[in-house]
């Protein structure tokens, strides 16, 4: 699915009204009956409303939805911010039909003794300012949010968290923004609801569909994107009645040192869940044994150390190599990662202690065959590229590391970020806070190997591994929660993650 900039939004709103066509009133209305739908299905009638208009579209809507609920037998005071200047248009006439009504308090605020006391058991609609916002909050603005982030109500905002911009907060106070309990966003998510730091302002974010022209969804060219459960059923290669395993790849695994070779287990064991056909593990002698008794599905290569990583086999006959988990930082480990990495296998995936050598010797990144997956945390994102102060910077290094470098980068989180060298970005919508656990990335890196050893392109394989790691966390949590959800019951999830996507 793609996601747009506010002003992209802005111009796909216009297209609808033009060529659906729809006035700009009836589309409005249309977006405020989303809204009151939510609200009646969620909060009780016995509960006031206290609903924040400003003097722009989102005001409108804001309008719109006190008449619609006070039509189903809700109480609801309407506060409009005014600057001096009359309404216009759309929200113009939603104050008309509200005034009509005669059903709904209309209080209009020019001046701070006139915001209202919010009292704890009430809810607040927020609808002072929308997405196309551009500058900071100040004055008699800043002062209503201000109040409204004092109270103990339920906030629910509509479309975004007035204060928020859609994309680059860089230079935003978050401070000084509505602080939402629900975000309800028309049509498309806003970039800045995937960023970490926003989490506390959005609350819990839901998308409602408003009837956008599609022919002007698919025209809009973006760079922004976000998986969906359809989007990725829709990528998996369905199996031949003929095939057999050397149709589905023979992954190399390279991973595990003393101490660590439960790393090189769990990837081990999410590989095979993933599909591949054969895998080997190249592991030191230490973890022979043990390999040989937890995963008896794999083949074993034994380094000549008896501890660490120091060489590879020859890699012909492997259709993708997966190097990292549980490696170690020693001296001889970093000098068989640049072999490796001279070697330039066809299909690469990067994680843990091999991204930490890269980042103690990032000239070594110029050696880095193209489309390589790297999966980062933040941290080691941050070792590898450099540091920055707020998501949304992040990103455009992100971008730029990936452009510099071709490869994949898969920066891992809430919604884990995927970006190519060709500018394109994906965000993910599945898993949840029960992941972060010890020995999650080192099953997404089995994952990720799994698939690529198969017949999917780089690309494919990042946005098909990290939604199924994702959904596998998601059916394990269901089962026995978040708290105690280990790296072990995502691998146990990864059959049924793929049976859902294929129902």
């Amino acid at each position: 699915m793609k996601l747009f900039t506010t002003k992209q939004i802005a111009t796909i709103d216009q297209f609808t009204i033009q060529n659906e066509p729809i006035p700009d009133i009836d589309l409005m209305e249309r977006a405020s009956l989303q809204i009151a739908n939510w609200l009646i299905h969620h909060i009780s009638n016995e509960q006031k409303l206290i609903v924040f208009a400003g003097p722009g579209n989102n005001g409108g809507d804001a309008l719109a939805i006190a008449r619609l609920m006070a039509e189903h037998n809700y109480l609801c005071e309407v506060y409009l911010l005014n600057f001096g200047k009359d309404l216009t248009g759309s929200p113009a006439e939603n104050r008309t039909r509200l005034e009509d009504q005669n059903k709904v308090s209309l209080t209009v605020i020019q001046e701070e003794d006139l915001i209202p006391d919010i009292p704890a058991d009430t809810v607040v609609l927020d609808g002072l300012f929308g997405s196309g916002l551009s500058r900071k909050l100040e004055g008699l603005p800043l002062q209503i949010v201000q109040k409204i982030n004092a109270s103990e109500a339920t906030v629910v905002t509509i479309d975004i968290p007035s204060g928020l911009f859609g994309e680059d907060n860089s230079e935003n106070n978050l401070k000084n923004i509505v602080h939402a309990d629900y975000t309800l966003t028309f049509q498309f998510p806003k970039l800045s609801f995937f960023f970490p730091e926003h989490e506390k302002i959005l609350g819990e974010w839901d998308v409602l569909p408003i009837g956008l022209h599609p022919e002007a969804i698919s025209q809009t060219e973006s760079p922004f994107h976000y998986l969906t459960k359809q989007e990725t059923a829709n990528r998996l290669i369905n199996r031949d009645k003929f095939s057999h395993k050397g149709t589905y790849g023979h992954a190399l695994l390279i991973a595990g040192s003393y101490g660590k070779i439960g790393a090189a287990v769990l990837a081990s064991k999410a590989c095979l869940r993933s599909g591949v056909g054969l895998l080997t593990a190249h592991i030191p002698h230490t973890g022979y044994q043990i390999m040989q008794t937890t995963v008896p599905e794999a083949m074993c290569c034994i380094d000549p150390s008896d501890l660490m990583f120091t060489e590879f086999p020859t890699l012909d006959q492997f259709s993708a190599v997966g190097v990292g988990p549980g490696l170690g930082l020693k001296p001889n480990s970093q000098r068989g990662l640049k072999q490796l990495l001279e070697a330039k296998p066809d299909k690469l995936v990067l994680d843990a202690d091999a991204l930490n050598i890269l980042s103690m010797k990032p000239e070594w990144l110029d050696l880095l065959p193209e489309n390589s997956i790297l999966t980062p945390h933040p941290k080691e994102f941050e070792r590898l590229a450099g540091a920055t102060t707020d998501s949304y910077s992040r990103l455009q290094l992100q971008l730029s590391f990936s452009a510099k470098h071709k490869v994949i980068v898969v920066l891992k989180g809430a919604h884990t970020c995927i970006t190519t060298p060709s500018g394109e970005v994906y965000f993910n919508t599945s898993g949840n806070p029960g992941m972060a656990t010890a020995g999650s990335g080192d099953t997404l890196t089995g994952i990720l190997l799994g698939i690529l050893a198969q017949d999917y392109t780089p690309l494919e394989t990042a946005q098909l591994g990290v939604f199924i790691h994702g959904l596998a966390g998601d059916l394990a949590a269901k089962e026995i929660g978040e708290v105690s959800l280990i790296a072990e019951d995502l691998i146990q999830h990864l059959g049924k993650a793929f049976l859902t996507l294929k129902k």
